[in-house]
C-alpha cells in the first residue's frame, strides 16, 4: 500500500497543477472567449437538465458515484475525440467540466476546494447566460 501512496500523491499533485493552470486561464481569458464560454454553458445546462437540477453546482451535489463515472469516461473519450479533430474549443469545455468533477474530490485541500468554487461560479455563470438566451429565442 505504500508504493501506491507516492503515486497517488503524484497524480494529485500534477493534477492540481493543472487544475490551477486552467483556473488562472479561464479567469484571464475565459470571459475574452464567448464560444469556449457559450461551450462551457451549453454542455454544462445540458448536464444540468438531465440531472433536473438549474446550476452546476447543484448537480454535482445530487450525482451518483456511476454518473459520475460515466461522465469522466465520455469526457476523456470526446475531449480526446474533439482534441484530435482540431476542436480546441470544444475539447476546453470538455476539460472545464472534467476538472470541476475531480476537483470535487479533492475538497480536504483547502485550496482546491477554492479553486472548484471558483471555477464552478465560473461554469454557473455560462449555465445562466445559455438558459437566458434559450429563453430569449423562444419568445
Amino acid at each position: 500500500m505504500s508504493a501506491q501512496a507516492p503515486t497517488t500523491e503524484i497524480r494529485n499533485a500534477e493534477f492540481k497543477q493543472r487544475f490551477a493552470g486552467v483556473l488562472a486561464d479561464i479567469q484571464k481569458t475565459g470571459y475574452e472567449d464567448g464560444e469556449a464560454m457559450a461551450l462551457i454553458g451549453s454542455l454544462a445546462a445540458e448536464l444540468c437538465s438531465s440531472l433536473q437540477q438549474q446550476n452546476w453546482a447543484t448537480a454535482k451535489s445530487v450525482m451518483s458515484s456511476e454518473t459520475y463515472n460515466d461522465l469522466l469516461k465520455i469526457f476523456e473519450k470526446r475531449g480526446n475525440e474533439y482534441h484530435q479533430a482540431g476542436k480546441q474549443k470544444h475539447a476546453y469545455a470538455i476539460q472545464a467540466l472534467a476538472m470541476s468533477l475531480i476537483s470535487a474530490t479533492m475538497r480536504s485541500d483547502p485550496q482546491m476546494a477554492q479553486g472548484e468554487k471558483m471555477l464552478d461560479a465560473i461554469i454557473d455563470r455560462s449555465v445562466a447566460v445559455h438558459q437566458t438566451q434559450v429563453l430569449s429565442s423562444r419568445q
